[in-house]
């Protein structure tokens, strides 16, 4: 499976044996490919005195796309030659990657590869090039964790130029947190904001085909696991409203969606929407969390970009000596159940009985992110820790005998009280895994601001 496409082409100086610079080029190449990146790919590259390598180069590159463009010094080569074909895709991110020699007997064969380098990083630096510099030892592995790691992040930045995300409503609760400047989004993440009305989804919920309508109850009756019995109008009318949203992200093409909850789904329609977060996060896979999170919803694109996970939100319910306990009033993905999913028909304070989903979450090592802004400024906050099984608790105000929320405990890596002097909002996103390489590769690349 691709984790991302690079541009390919190496270069060494044309008195180089070609033999030479083509072997290192091969294993170079081989290296890319069993690591997952798909290639477009272009023969070496010299600094021929017509510039005819550097030509053929630059065609045959532009004849395809890629996130990155990888530029394999495989011996000494004058800047020049390797500036003429890297210019026409300067918008593109870019790895410059130092070869090594090698050993013949006790003698060190080196082609001089980072002589090539060392006269290349600063010019490209002043051009004001987006690269990462990565130079080989000729007696050890080669560093792919570092190219993967780029190249996750480039991909991830590709596919965020011109990601959308959808939101009904704007600003639930009046929250402070859950603003955000428009420009800057576009400008800096890449990612478009487009809202819609509640009343759109009020009213392509009343023209939902009876038929999808019964197809999506039988299916959840099915796959889901209800700890009592649902009201079948509450289910049928969760179903009618997934349908409306539902719809509306596969003709937008939305990849994350927020809802205005309490402000509205709860107040003006007395429905609480968790069951059509449950239903979106798996089809159509969108990302979700409530409350018109925008930053949340773009937090949860960058992470899901960068390991493919759903990026479930979770809040914070406590602060301990040495974890926070983690929970959601409302809904968890599919994805990051540990069993089937479980829901538990159930009523919190004035509002209208809901189908809350009360899943069990899987546990393991986790990453905690957050996107946060200030003006124009990004920052993203990040802590690593292991989730453990939590210990019995309820929130006060649901109907008792009261639910167990879907929940974990989050023994951090980093101390308690130098994580919560700089939490950035009641919402936080959750991936599995150790995931803060890719996230740092990300932001460097965006220009955000790494918290940790």
């Amino acid at each position: 499976m691709s984790i991302a496409k690079a541009g390919f082409v190496c270069f060494g100086e044309v008195n180089t044996p070609k033999e030479v610079i083509r072997r290192k080029s091969e294993q170079a190449r081989k290296l890319l490919e069993d690591a997952g990146i798909e290639l477009v790919y272009t023969e070496p590259v010299s600094d021929d005195p017509a510039g005819a390598d550097a030509a053929r180069a630059v065609r045959e590159l532009g004849r395809g796309d890629f996130d990155l463009l990888v530029l394999c010094i495989a011996g000494w080569i004058p800047s020049h030659a390797v500036v003429s074909v890297l210019f026409p895709f300067r918008h593109r991110p870019m790895l410059l990657w130092g070869l090594a020699g090698w050993k013949e007997g006790d003698r060190l064969v080196t082609t001089a590869d980072q002589a090539g380098t060392s006269a290349l990083r600063k010019p490209m630096e002043d051009m004001g090039l987006r690269f990462r510099f990565l130079y080989e030892v000729h007696d050890r592995p080669p560093r792919m964790e570092r190219v993967v790691a780029w190249a996750k992040a480039c991909h991830a930045a590709r596919e965020l130029e011109g990601a959308k995300v959808g939101q009904m409503g704007y600003r639930d609760m009046r929250l402070y947190g859950t603003m955000f400047d428009g420009v800057s989004l576009r400008s800096r993440i890449g990612v478009e904001v487009e809202f819609f009305e509640m009343l759109e989804m009020v009213q392509r919920a009343d023209r939902a085909a009876k038929a999808d309508v019964d197809a999506v109850v039988a299916r959840v009756k099915r796959e889901w696991d209800f700890k009592k019995p649902a009201d079948p109008a509450v289910l049928e009318k969760a179903v009618r409203y997934y349908l409306a949203v539902r719809d509306k992200a596969r003709e937008r093409g939305w990849r994350a969606v927020s809802l205005i909850d309490v402000d509205g789904m709860k107040k003006l329609l007395g429905f609480p929407p968790a069951p059509i977060f449950s239903l979106l996060s798996e089809d159509p896979g969108v990302c979700t969390v409530p409350e018109n999170d925008t930053l949340g919803a773009v937090t949860q694109l960058m992470l899901r970009s960068l390991t493919g996970q759903i990026a479930a939100y979770l809040e914070f319910y406590e602060f301990m000596d040495d974890r926070v306990l983690m929970g959601v009033p409302d809904f968890v993905p599919r994805e990051v159940v540990d069993g089937k999913v479980a829901i538990l028909p159930s009523k919190f304070g004035d509002f209208g009985e809901g189908l809350l989903n009360v899943s069990k979450m899987k546990t393991g090592r986790v990453t905690l992110a957050r996107l946060t802004s200030s003006g124009d400024r990004y920052a993203m906050h990040v802590v690593t820790g292991n989730a453990v099984t939590p210990r019995k608790w309820e929130e006060c105000g649901w109907a008792q005998p009261a639910p167990q929320l879907p929940g974990l405990e989050i023994v951090l890596d980093a101390p308690v009280e130098q994580f919560a002097q700089r939490v950035m909002s009641q919402h936080y996103f959750l991936v599995y895994g150790d995931a803060t390489t890719e996230i740092a590769e990300l932001c460097g690349l965006l220009g955000v601001e790494v918290l940790r």
